[in-house]
């Protein structure tokens, strides 16, 4: 009687069918396609000046001078009846054309990117209606993959914590539906 039971058990546990995870890792894989992970929210104007003594960019932009990506010149700024400043000039170095994706509408613009999304694991994968599997809920793991030698510096770590929070493991919830030909995508997001 015990047998019988625990063979009904097993048979009973092995009947729940697994989704194959390949294809949903694919899907976001995808939709993170020619999506960098870029040092600032929006892109940033150079050749750029900074006040040392009042402006908080300095920092980031002295980090990416120690890095090599800028080249920073000290001007003098003149102004009628006020003492002389100095003032930094920051631009763009031979080696920061790698790293730097300008931006299409406005070309003394960009930003500094340093890898892009990869899923590493899919966490769980839940079909939203489990009569008809077509879209499911997947909760998921990515890393940033091809972080180049400027981003893993102390001094860009320092003044950019948004390195270290992006270039960890990271989790993520996206809904995935699958189209009449059997393929996978990411529902985009609806802003609330």
């Amino acid at each position: 009687m015990v047998i019988v039971l625990a063979g009904l058990f097993a048979s009973a546990n092995g009947c729940k069918k697994q989704v194959d995870r390949a294809p949903f890792i694919a899907a976001i894989n995808a939709s993170y396609a020619g999506r960098h992970v870029c040092l600032w929210p929006q892109p940033t104007k150079f050749p750029a000046q900074a006040d040392p003594s009042k402006d908080d960019r300095v920092r980031d932009y002295d980090a990416l001078t120690d890095a090599g990506l800028l080249i920073r010149e000290y001007v003098e700024e003149r102004k009628p009846l006020a003492p002389s400043v100095q003032i930094n000039k920051y631009n763009l170095s031979d080696k920061a054309h790698s790293a730097w994706i300008p931006d299409p509408n406005h070309p003394d613009s960009g930003n500094f990117c340093f890898g892009h999304f990869n899923v590493t694991a899919i966490d769980k994968a839940i079909p939203n209606d489990p009569s008809n599997p077509m879209q499911y809920t997947v909760n998921y793991q990515y890393e940033t993959e091809g972080i180049p030698g400027w981003a893993r510096t102390p001094e860009s770590m320092r003044a950019f914590p948004k390195i270290a929070a992006d270039t960890s493991i990271q989790s993520a919830t996206a809904t995935l539906v699958k189209s009449t030909d059997g393929a996978w995508s990411v529902e985009p997001q609806t802003a609330q």
